[in-house]
């Protein structure tokens, strides 16, 4: 959750393609370490901080949205190159790993699991929420606003770098037989940053996965999963000094389905529930929070 709102654009994940490269390093079959540096921010767009630019742009002029994901360019590749460098790195440590080839293994391996131990660090310039240019409080700035406010008092305090760290665990716990297509693995992530330049400063998502859930389905998996982010110390202290409502905590619940249909295509049915999304931000009347949110999908996978 963190680096799709934190990062400019989401950062360079898919759709989005930035210059970049990745060192990949194994001493061993257990240890695995790797180190990217990429172009922070594909599609080019600046102020990172939506909910600023949403009090502020009618005067202070940002109104550039930074998570949205469209370039203003015919080939879509902007290569900008001129904001800041993504710098990112992660420690693995694969447990128990398996034979290629279980069915002539004599021993147990035990269950295998991989953890994750990582952070990035963003070296371009992020808006604060907190402080304006002249280190006044850009929310009672924003409260205060008229047409004579000076530009300065609406204008966020640029902060230098953004960093995150995060930690992963993807555990299988039962498996009936070495050879058994059927297991239930569990798998934890949560994420930590900084609070004044970020709209989510904490979020942890975890849940199960049961493979093989029927008989002669040993391609399907069904997926349960819960997820929680809260709003930063930073945009919550904005809430207040701008008196709106402040946010807090998001959850989420996801259910899903992957079915092999076929050789060559996975059909994947997906339901989700949000409560209190972007931690109970306010409605378009400004007077009440955003309603709860139902959400059903179908993704497809075709293999050619």
């Amino acid at each position: 959750m963190a680096p799709s709102v934190n990062l400019y654009g989401g950062g360079p994940s898919w759709p989005l393609s930035s210059p970049a490269i990745r060192i990949r390093y194994r001493p061993s079959e257990k240890f695995t370490f790797m180190f990217a540096a990429a172009d922070d921010n594909p599609p080019g767009n600046r102020y990172n901080s939506t909910p600023i630019q949403q009090a502020t742009g009618s005067i202070s002029g940002y109104n550039s949205d930074p998570t949205s994901q469209t370039y203003d360019g015919a080939n879509g590749t902007n290569f900008n190159m001129g904001t800041g460098a993504l710098l990112m790195t992660e420690l693995q440590y694969a447990l128990n790993p398996q034979p290629a080839d279980m069915s002539n293994v004599t021993k147990n391996p035990g269950l295998p699991g991989v953890y994750k131990l990582g952070g990035f660090y963003d070296t371009a310039k992020f808006a604060d929420y907190r402080y304006n240019r002249n280190g006044g409080s850009l929310g009672a700035a924003v409260a205060n606003a008229t047409a004579a406010t000076p530009q300065s008092d609406l204008t966020p305090r640029w902060d230098r770098g953004n960093w995150m760290v995060y930690g992963i665990i993807d555990q299988m716990i039962w498996r009936p037989s070495l050879t058994s297509a059927r297991s239930v693995g569990v798998f934890v992530r949560a994420t930590g940053n900084g609070g004044d330049r970020n709209q989510i400063s904490f979020a942890i998502d975890a849940g199960l996965n049961l493979k093989a859930p029927f008989k002669g389905r040993d391609n399907d998996t069904i997926g349960l999963g819960w997820g929680i982010g809260r709003a930063s110390s930073g945009l919550r202290q904005f809430d207040r000094d701008s008196q709106t409502l402040v946010q807090g905590n998001e959850n989420h619940l996801e259910l899903t389905y992957q079915a092999q249909v076929t050789p060559w295509m996975v059909m994947q049915p997906d339901f989700q529930y949000v409560w209190h999304p972007s931690g109970g931000a306010p409605d378009w009347t400004g007077l009440r929070r955003v309603g709860d949110e139902a959400i059903f999908g179908l993704h497809s996978s075709i293999t050619f």
